[in-house]
Protein backbone atom coordinates (compact mmCIF):
# COMPACT_ATOMS: atom_id res chain seq x y z
CA UNK A 1 0.00 0.00 0.00
CA UNK A 2 1.21 3.51 -1.13
CA UNK A 3 2.20 6.30 1.78
CA UNK A 4 0.24 9.06 0.91
CA UNK A 5 0.37 12.53 2.99
CA UNK A 6 -3.34 12.37 3.03
CA UNK A 7 -4.52 9.95 5.50
CA UNK A 8 -7.98 8.40 3.85
CA UNK A 9 -9.43 5.28 4.36
CA UNK A 10 -11.76 4.42 1.42
CA UNK A 11 -15.50 2.73 2.39
CA UNK A 12 -16.45 0.82 -0.33
CA UNK A 13 -19.56 -1.62 -0.76
CA UNK A 14 -21.95 -2.26 -3.66
CA UNK A 15 -24.76 -0.39 -4.26
CA UNK A 16 -27.08 0.57 -0.71
CA UNK A 17 -24.71 -1.23 1.21
CA UNK A 18 -24.89 2.12 3.20
CA UNK A 19 -21.94 3.37 3.23
CA UNK A 20 -22.89 6.94 3.22
CA UNK A 21 -24.87 6.27 6.17
CA UNK A 22 -21.56 4.96 8.06
CA UNK A 23 -19.72 7.81 6.78
CA UNK A 24 -21.88 10.08 8.24
CA UNK A 25 -21.90 8.13 11.66
CA UNK A 26 -18.23 7.90 11.37
CA UNK A 27 -17.38 11.74 10.90
CA UNK A 28 -19.97 12.03 13.94
CA UNK A 29 -17.81 9.67 16.11
CA UNK A 30 -14.48 10.69 14.85
CA UNK A 31 -15.61 14.96 15.15
CA UNK A 32 -16.80 14.10 18.27
CA UNK A 33 -13.56 12.30 19.40
CA UNK A 34 -11.57 15.57 18.84
CA UNK A 35 -10.05 14.41 14.60
CA UNK A 36 -10.72 17.07 12.01
CA UNK A 37 -12.34 15.05 9.30
CA UNK A 38 -12.04 15.53 5.53
CA UNK A 39 -14.43 13.31 3.38
CA UNK A 40 -14.42 12.37 -0.40
CA UNK A 41 -16.98 11.19 -2.87
CA UNK A 42 -16.22 9.29 -5.42
CA UNK A 43 -17.84 8.62 -8.54
CA UNK A 44 -17.76 6.66 -11.81
CA UNK A 45 -19.80 9.29 -13.78
CA UNK A 46 -18.41 12.07 -15.87
CA UNK A 47 -20.51 15.45 -14.52
CA UNK A 48 -20.65 18.75 -14.43
CA UNK A 49 -20.08 19.96 -10.66
CA UNK A 50 -20.75 23.51 -11.41
CA UNK A 51 -23.55 25.44 -12.74
CA UNK A 52 -23.39 25.70 -16.85
CA UNK A 53 -24.28 29.13 -17.03
CA UNK A 54 -23.14 30.62 -13.96
CA UNK A 55 -20.40 33.37 -13.39
CA UNK A 56 -17.86 30.47 -12.03
CA UNK A 57 -18.78 28.03 -14.88
CA UNK A 58 -18.29 30.72 -17.44
CA UNK A 59 -14.46 31.53 -15.94
CA UNK A 60 -13.72 27.67 -16.48
CA UNK A 61 -15.02 27.22 -19.98
CA UNK A 62 -13.17 30.78 -21.32
CA UNK A 63 -9.81 28.55 -19.69
CA UNK A 64 -9.44 29.37 -15.95
CA UNK A 65 -6.93 26.42 -14.85
CA UNK A 66 -9.40 26.34 -11.50
CA UNK A 67 -11.99 28.35 -10.72
CA UNK A 68 -12.90 29.19 -6.51
CA UNK A 69 -15.64 30.42 -5.49
CA UNK A 70 -15.56 32.21 -2.13
CA UNK A 71 -18.58 32.86 -0.06
CA UNK A 72 -19.42 33.79 3.79
CA UNK A 73 -21.04 30.03 4.36
CA UNK A 74 -18.44 27.84 2.00
CA UNK A 75 -15.94 27.83 -0.63
CA UNK A 76 -15.63 25.54 -3.30
CA UNK A 77 -13.06 24.94 -6.03
CA UNK A 78 -13.46 23.28 -9.35
CA UNK A 79 -10.57 22.20 -12.03
CA UNK A 80 -10.93 20.28 -14.80
CA UNK A 81 -9.46 16.63 -14.15
CA UNK A 82 -7.04 15.11 -16.94
CA UNK A 83 -8.17 12.03 -18.98
CA UNK A 84 -5.01 10.16 -18.17
CA UNK A 85 -4.16 10.91 -14.38
CA UNK A 86 -3.43 8.17 -12.36
CA UNK A 87 -5.55 7.53 -9.09
CA UNK A 88 -2.56 8.73 -6.86
CA UNK A 89 -2.18 11.89 -8.62
CA UNK A 90 -5.93 12.71 -8.56
CA UNK A 91 -6.03 12.38 -4.54
CA UNK A 92 -2.78 14.51 -4.40
CA UNK A 93 -4.90 17.09 -5.68
CA UNK A 94 -6.80 16.91 -2.56
CA UNK A 95 -3.73 16.83 -0.25
CA UNK A 96 -3.21 20.82 0.18
CA UNK A 97 -6.96 21.21 1.12
CA UNK A 98 -7.23 18.28 3.33
CA UNK A 99 -3.50 18.17 5.02
CA UNK A 100 -5.08 19.60 7.79
CA UNK A 101 -7.29 16.82 8.35
CA UNK A 102 -6.32 13.89 11.29
CA UNK A 103 -8.63 11.40 8.87
CA UNK A 104 -10.15 11.39 5.07
CA UNK A 105 -12.96 9.24 4.49
CA UNK A 106 -13.46 9.01 0.63
CA UNK A 107 -16.73 7.20 -0.33
CA UNK A 108 -16.53 4.70 -2.96
CA UNK A 109 -13.53 3.91 -5.58
CA UNK A 110 -12.36 0.38 -4.84
CA UNK A 111 -9.98 0.54 -7.43
CA UNK A 112 -7.47 2.61 -4.65
CA UNK A 113 -4.44 1.40 -3.29
CA UNK A 114 -5.22 2.44 0.02
CA UNK A 115 -6.65 1.63 2.68
CA UNK A 116 -10.00 -0.13 1.94
CA UNK A 117 -12.87 -1.00 4.28
CA UNK A 118 -16.20 -2.84 2.84
CA UNK A 119 -19.86 -2.41 3.87
CA UNK A 120 -21.98 -5.53 3.14
CA UNK A 121 -25.08 -6.40 3.26
CA UNK A 122 -26.45 -9.83 2.36
CA UNK A 123 -29.85 -8.54 1.45
CA UNK A 124 -28.02 -6.76 -1.46
CA UNK A 125 -25.47 -8.93 -2.75
CA UNK A 126 -24.12 -12.87 -1.75
CA UNK A 127 -20.36 -12.09 -1.53
CA UNK A 128 -18.86 -9.51 -0.19
CA UNK A 129 -15.83 -7.96 -2.41
CA UNK A 130 -13.34 -8.99 -0.18
CA UNK A 131 -13.99 -12.30 -1.44
CA UNK A 132 -11.85 -11.16 -5.03
CA UNK A 133 -10.30 -7.73 -3.38
CA UNK A 134 -7.29 -8.73 -0.77
CA UNK A 135 -6.51 -5.35 0.01
CA UNK A 136 -9.78 -4.51 2.03
CA UNK A 137 -8.61 -4.37 5.48
CA UNK A 138 -12.03 -5.42 6.64
CA UNK A 139 -15.63 -5.98 6.17
CA UNK A 140 -18.27 -4.52 8.01
CA UNK A 141 -21.59 -6.03 8.66
CA UNK A 142 -24.10 -7.77 10.80
CA UNK A 143 -24.54 -10.58 8.50
CA UNK A 144 -22.99 -13.89 9.33
CA UNK A 145 -19.64 -14.27 7.01
CA UNK A 146 -16.81 -16.76 6.69
CA UNK A 147 -14.10 -15.55 5.22
CA UNK A 148 -10.28 -14.67 5.73
CA UNK A 149 -10.97 -10.80 6.35
CA UNK A 150 -11.45 -9.11 9.45
CA UNK A 151 -15.49 -8.53 9.88
CA UNK A 152 -16.05 -5.39 12.11
CA UNK A 153 -19.71 -5.73 13.92
CA UNK A 154 -21.69 -2.59 11.89
CA UNK A 155 -23.58 -2.52 15.31
CA UNK A 156 -21.09 -1.51 17.20
CA UNK A 157 -19.57 1.62 16.06
CA UNK A 158 -17.37 2.43 18.69
CA UNK A 159 -15.63 -0.76 17.67
CA UNK A 160 -15.33 0.70 14.04
CA UNK A 161 -14.26 4.01 15.14
CA UNK A 162 -11.47 2.42 17.37
CA UNK A 163 -10.58 -0.14 14.59
CA UNK A 164 -10.12 2.65 11.39
CA UNK A 165 -7.90 5.01 14.30
CA UNK A 166 -5.62 1.98 14.83
CA UNK A 167 -5.72 1.34 11.37
CA UNK A 168 -4.75 4.99 10.04
CA UNK A 169 -2.40 5.12 12.90
CA UNK A 170 -4.70 8.14 14.38
CA UNK A 171 -5.01 6.40 17.94
CA UNK A 172 -3.92 8.99 20.38
CA UNK A 173 -1.76 8.44 23.27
Amino acid sequence: MAELPMKRIHIVGRKNSGKTTLIVELVTEFTLRGYCVGTIKHTHYKRELDTPGKDSHRHREAGSTAVGILSPGMNAIFWPQPAKRSRQAMYEQFDATMNQCDIVLVEGDSQTDAAKIEVFRAANSDLPMAMTDAEIQAVVTDDELKIGTAIWKRSDLDSIVQNIALLMELART
